[in-house]
């Protein structure tokens, strides 16, 4: 698990939104903590602006968003529903980088954590990467708005 400062965090997000963050620094930490910083920060509705960003991003550094590779919504959706759950406990005092750390420290940090709810023949169907799709496992602690799917 890395480690951000505050600096870093806020360059990670600058760096996705202008596409510039090379492809192999977009690691699964690095979503998560651009996610973060992006709904602490941004008053913009994330539910419908971020599935944008992140397709831009992949077609950016060479990537494409297909039925199999790229953009994931469930996936997407439901993360976000997490880390707004997330952000809104944290004390208002706690920094980007400690709340990185602590986000990362959570069962969101390991890449797994939405199979403990979605099957995985569910999770990466055609229908989940294009759209929400229910999880048939377990329902989610913090679902995401009904505007998300």
């Amino acid at each position: 698990m890395s480690a951000y400062t505050t600096a870093e965090v806020a360059l990670l997000a600058e760096r996705l939104l202008d596409a510039s963050l090379p492809k192999e620094e977009w690691t699964h930490a690095a979503h998560l903590t651009a996610t973060l910083r992006l709904v602490r920060t941004r008053d913009a509705n994330l539910e419908r602006d971020l599935p944008g960003i992140i397709r831009a991003y992949n077609e950016a550094v060479g990537g494409v968003n297909d039925d199999t590779s790229g953009y994931h919504d469930t996936i997407t959706q439901a993360y976000l529903a997490a880390i707004r759950a997330f952000a809104a406990a944290l004390p208002a005092e706690v920094d980007d980088g400690e709340a990185a750390a602590r986000l990362l420290a959570t069962p969101l940090g390991d890449k797994a954590w939405p199979l403990a709810f979605w099957s995985r023949e569910r999770l990466f169907s055609v229908a989940a990467r294009r759209g929400w799709v229910e999880p048939d496992l377990a329902p989610l602690d913090h679902a995401p708005p009904e505007t998300a799917r």
